[in-house]
């Protein structure tokens, strides 16, 4: 049975990247299983189209999973994006962002250490999603603020935590 052929209940557990086709998949969300050991897929934020991306690593029982915003950051606004991503570090409890230095690339990345059994819940799965999500949307702001408004990076995240805290 494929991952898309199985229905998941709240208290089921599944190989990682299983789980989170599943879940891709009953949110009808597209993904493209690469490997038993990674997927990809594509989801809507607020603020635009996130590339996600999980890797499993059975040796260790660590899933990273990432989120791409499709922020490129130039050799010119470098500086201060690693000083906006020192800034927006600090409010994060799960995750990190970092720009990766093959690509220029913005990215929200989390490992997930799992059980020894090396299963995830869906609840599990639906968790690292939406915290990807949920931090890349609350984020967008500041970095667009930096790379193409000319903000300083304090002033960046002051005025993107201030918008998304009057949002209803």
């Amino acid at each position: 049975m494929t991952p898309r052929e199985t229905d998941y209940g709240a208290n089921d557990d599944a190989a990682p990247v299983e789980m989170l086709a599943a879940l891709f998949e009953a949110r009808g969300w597209a993904c493209e299983v690469v490997a038993d050991d990674e997927m990809t897929g594509e989801v809507q934020g607020s603020w635009a189209k996130y590339q996600l991306r999980a890797i499993w690593r059975s040796a260790d029982n660590v899933l990273q999973f990432l989120c791409l915003p499709d922020i490129r950051v130039s050799e010119d606004k470098r500086q201060r994006a690693y000083e906006l991503l020192s800034l927006v570090n600090e409010q994060m409890w799960l995750g990190h962002f970092d720009i990766w230095s093959n690509g220029d690339v913005l990215l929200y990345r989390h490992g997930a250490l799992l059980g020894d059994d090396g299963m995830l819940s869906l609840a599990q799965a639906q968790a690292l999603v939406e915290t990807a999500i949920d931090e890349c949307d609350r984020f967008y702001p500041a970095f667009q603020f930096v790379l193409w408004g000319d903000k300083s990076p304090r002033a960046a995240l002051d005025s993107a935590l201030v918008d998304a805290a009057g949002e209803a």
